[in-house]
């Protein structure tokens, strides 16, 4: 996108309409020109693009990422999010109809499809808000859980709720994800929407099989397109995203874990179709949208008086970019993934001699 079309799109002046009109352009631009390409030329691409991930470091530009998400206070996002600040999918089951209902639902199915239990050893891997760690948290009180996340906004908004509702079992720790070194391991590991900022997975994961207890198992909850993998470029595709708020970041395919199986192995693994998180995005933008008046001296007191609108133009962009991508063909083309994995017997053994 041209700085000419990005302050166009971001002055205001555009309608909703035209804007998701040109949104799902571009989405359907993109996967057209993937589509079109050969057999060996996907292969090329997609080999071009594994090789860089898997020759990096574990993460990258994290320092970008944390202030375009971030910098902004826990304030902006009560406004924004349901009570529960899930930063994530929400789940919609039939009749369904409340954002603080689609969190709790989702919420739910992550706890029973990690197989989690009271007096766990449970670590949040890149918690967020604390949404999933703290309704754990308050469903399983005799489980010890560590919240893991790399801002300190974070860990002291987690700790304030923490500490106000009573729950004992509840570690919050702050570090990154590239060189995090749990002091113990644990029955379960969690991770929501938290892999599409790593870019080498296979280390990641390497790692990850090392923390857990002989019978442990790693629930991921990423999103993903069902067919193609691609990293976030400023200069390459999905690059207005990677400017603004995605940096370092990568859409996965549906199968593009299941290529780092050397350490852990797939127990399961479930689609949940997009238009669950493109309802989310609708939430989001709606309550940004009714509740302006509160937002706008966020933006003010972050981005400054002159480029507050700009920026609420581009957050009311974002969630509309994100709802239209997982809206489309019905949720069938970009969706949420979830998988369970144990690690392997050797795999465990080799971390013990490291």
């Amino acid at each position: 996108m041209s700085r000419f079309e990005d302050t166009a799109l971001a002055s205001g002046f555009v309608p909703d309409l035209l804007l998701r009109r040109i949104i799902r352009s571009r989405v359907t631009g993109l996967l057209r020109r993937l589509d079109r390409l050969s057999l060996a030329e996907q292969s090329d691409r997609e080999a071009a693009v594994l090789a860089a991930l898997e020759s990096g470091p574990v993460t990258t530009n994290t320092d970008d990422a944390n202030r375009q998400h971030y910098s902004l206070p826990p304030s902006f996002f009560e406004e924004v999010l349901g009570p529960r600040l899930k930063y994530s999918s929400c789940y919609w089951p039939a009749g369904l109809t409340e954002l603080a209902d689609a969190e709790e639902a989702m919420l739910a199915m992550t706890a029973e499809r990690a197989g989690l239990a009271d007096g766990q050893h449970i670590l949040d891997l890149g918690c967020g808000w604390g949404s999933f760690a703290l309704w754990a948290a308050e469903r399983f009180p005799a489980a010890h859980i560590v919240a893991m996340s790399n801002s300190a906004e974070q860990r002291r908004f987690i700790e304030a709720r923490r500490d106000k509702l009573g729950l004992s079992g509840l570690e919050v720790v702050t570090a990154e994800v590239a060189g995090f070194t749990p002091s113990r391991d644990f029955d379960r590991i969690v991770s929501v929407e938290m892999f599409e900022h790593v870019r080498n997975h296979r280390e990641l994961m390497r790692r990850i099989s090392g923390w857990l207890k002989p019978e442990g198992k790693l629930f991921v909850h990423v999103f993903c397109h069902r067919r193609h993998l691609y990293p976030f470029e400023p200069a390459g595709l999905g690059g207005w995203m990677a400017q603004h708020f995605f940096s370092g970041g990568l859409m996965p395919s549906w199968d593009y874990l299941l290529r780092y199986l050397d350490d852990l192995e797939l127990l399961d693994r479930w689609q949940v179709d997009g238009t669950h998180y493109a309802r989310t995005l609708r939430s989001w933008l709606d309550n940004i949208d009714r509740r302006r008046e509160a937002v706008m001296p966020i933006l003010k007191d972050v981005y400054g008086p002159d480029q507050a609108r700009l920026w609420l133009a581009y957050w009311r962009i974002f969630f509309m970019a994100c709802e239209e991508t997982f809206a489309l063909d019905s949720g069938r083309e970009y969706f949420v993934a979830h998988y369970l994995f144990s690690a392997r017997e050797r795999a465990r053994a080799g971390q013990a001699t490291r």
